[in-house]
């Protein structure tokens, strides 16, 4: 247990650390490498990748359409039922954000517009591992189907002698993905930003991944004119802000539910209760013991504290400094704090939101800013599928009215082009 008000200032910067991102010179020299070879060998490039990395004996690249319509009958009733209506939520929340143009007459024969238009060819890499995640491929591809956009590749590699789960087939054909390839890792990137002659070149790379994936986005994103990236990604993180009132063993799951993702993923409680951060680190030990990935958890757990803090006002300006990808509130009457939330990804209030819920078919999205990012970005949502640009159209008598705007500032600016364009117009006596 760390005691706040018993702390010096670096201790408590240093409570709040984050475990170091090991992004070595390693790995951009490796990302390098691949990146230019999927330039100059494309398709070939991928393939020998497969065969290097994950083991592929016959390696291929594209799914077939076949297999994408018939996925849904290799699923059981129950799993394609979760599938469709975690659909459904996700769907029903990222309508909400559809966007509307909007026009305005600024002045009298000044008519300006504010217009949107769907991302034409957009990128969604889904990490592969130990088990399937449909829920990446429905966060991000409901976003990308909503939008318009026009082309849809999916990313996920393949290991040894497997095929691509049913659930992602399924998953992926839902949201009306146009193309998914059989690759991972920085060379599938690096074919989503390059185009090669079995990948469609897209405008945006979307989805988390390791530090080799993490690293080919963000080169890439400064070198290929034209292509960008959802947002930056770290180790994933949640906070827990509990009160006497809070149940130990549910703030324990959603404690350990987070740490499980990864060894470097952090997870930290802010309770006002000393007795019952004892009672939670308690459950913790019990809760690890029934838990497959326990081993990942213990280790994340090292990189996490459980702290004591004075009230509950103290902890919202804890969780603010802090910024974390999920805030769970813990806390009778959770409601009426919502306002001194600062600086979260997503969300979690009462003792019956769990982080799990918008991790799968709670609608919102689990694509967060991580690594103290809340500060300055935003979940996942259907506007990072969108481009906005703006339209003017001005009659003759409204230039003349903003004229008397215009020609005082391009003169201040020294910009006679600027002030010549609007008065040739004026000066004109045809129409």
């Amino acid at each position: 247990m760390f005691d706040w008000q018993l702390a010096t200032s670096e201790q408590r910067i240093e409570c709040l650390s984050r475990p170091a991102v090991k992004v070595g010179d390693k790995v951009k020299a490796a990302v390098e490498k691949i990146i230019d070879n999927v330039a100059r060998n494309g398709d070939n490039a991928l393939l020998g990748y497969a065969e290097q990395f994950d083991a592929r004996i016959n390696p291929r690249i594209r799914v077939t359409g076949t297999e994408l319509i018939e996925s849904e009958f290799a699923l059981t009733p129950e799993l394609k039922s979760a599938i469709d209506q975690a659909y459904s939520n996700i769907k029903k929340f990222h309508q909400l954000q559809l966007p509307q143009s909007k026009t305005v007459e600024t002045q009298p024969g000044v008519i300006c517009e504010l217009r949107y238009q769907a991302i034409e060819a957009v990128g969604l890499y889904v990490p592969g591992g130990s088990a399937p995640l449909p829920s990446s491929v429905l966060m991000q591809g409901v976003c990308a189907q909503l939008s318009g956009a026009k082309t849809i590749v999916l990313a996920t590699p393949v290991k040894g002698d497997c095929q691509i789960h049913p659930a992602i087939l399924y998953a992926a054909k839902l949201c009306g993905v146009t193309d998914v390839i059989e690759c991972g890792g920085a060379g599938a990137i690096a074919a989503m930003a390059l185009g090669t002659n079995s990948v469609p070149k897209v405008n945006k790379i979307f989805g988390p991944g390791n530090s080799f994936v993490t690293m080919a986005k963000q080169l890439l994103s400064q070198s290929v004119p034209g292509l960008a990236i959802d947002m930056p990604a770290g180790p994933s993180e949640v906070l827990v802000i509990a009160d006497k009132g809070a149940n130990p063993e549910f703030i324990a799951a959603d404690l350990l539910s987070q740490a499980e993702h990864g060894e470097d993923s952090q997870v930290i409680l802010l309770a006002s209760d000393s007795q019952l951060i004892e009672e939670t680190q308690a459950a913790i030990e019990r809760q690890l013991g029934e838990l497959s990935r326990a081993d990942i958890a213990r280790a994340a757990l090292k990189n996490s504290t459980l702290i004591l803090v004075e009230s509950i006002e103290q902890a919202f300006e804890i969780s603010a400094e802090y910024g974390p990808e999920h805030l769970i509130l813990q806390i009778r009457g959770a409601e009426r704090y919502l306002p001194l939330v600062k600086n979260a990804g997503s969300v979690f209030v009462g003792d019956y939101t769990p982080e799990s819920a918008g991790d799968y078919a709670s609608g919102t999205n689990h694509v967060l800013p991580t690594y103290g990012y809340s500060k300055t970005y935003s979940s996942l949502n259907l506007m990072d599928f969108y481009k906005a640009y703006t339209v003017q159209s001005i009659t003759k008598e409204g230039l003349r009215g903003l004229s008397i705007a215009i020609l005082p500032l391009a003169q201040a600016e020294g910009l006679d082009a600027h002030a010549n364009a609007v008065k040739v117009r004026l000066e004109n006596n045809n129409d």
